[in-house]
């Protein structure tokens, strides 16, 4: 059991028979000793952010979280379909939900973590920076200050990120995937 006083960021708990992830606290007094915890948790299922505001009676289970390595096999009408990087044959597959907005960083043959909660495969987690190819890139017209120093360029995964204007098509740029913003030119 987890009590009041353990909450802290990055903490898993069960929570409505459900795992969440601990993004953000804050405690907050209150009179005469009184104090309660303000959060952000994260469910570990359909990636949906709450607040919550805690009290010193409440206490929590913990969401006992694994991962493992998967290897990302293609994506068919919203399910996504992964296994095991050294077997093939052991394949499971994530709904769109579960994937989230990580689905437009995946190319076939990509490894990623999976998330498992009770032996089951919950949601999977990108590295945090990947390199991916520049598929499409506008031309930067020389001279032209009315734009601002970026232009949106399309990745091979059909991704769109904004980028430099110094970037063009068939480069390898570094991709920060929580943020999914351009880091740097890799190539």
């Amino acid at each position: 059991m987890i009590s009041f006083n353990e909450l802290e960021k990055g903490i898993n708990i069960i929570m409505d028979g459900q795992p969440y992830e601990i993004m953000e606290t804050s405690r907050m007094f209150k009179g005469r000793g009184h104090s309660v915890l303000q959060t952000k948790l994260k469910n570990l299922i359909n990636s949906s952010v709450v607040s919550k505001t805690f009290h010193p009676a409440d206490s929590f289970n913990e969401a006992e979280i694994e991962k493992k390595e998967v290897k990302f096999l293609y994506a068919n009408k919203g399910q996504y379909f992964f296994c095991r990087p050294d077997d093939p044959s052991q394949r499971f597959s994530l709904s769109g939900e579960q994937v989230g907005e990580q689905a437009k960083l995946l190319k076939a043959n990509q490894v990623v973590e999976s998330v498992v909660f009770q032996d089951k495969q919950i949601s999977i987690e990108l590295p945090i920076k990947i390199s991916l190819k520049v598929k499409e890139a506008p031309p930067a017209v020389q001279g032209n200050r009315s734009q601002p120093g970026n232009k949106m360029v399309v990745l091979e995964t059909g991704a769109n990120i904004n980028t430099p204007l110094f970037i063009k098509e068939g480069d390898i740029i570094e991709i920060n995937t929580q943020k999914q913003e351009y880091v740097r030119r890799v190539d």
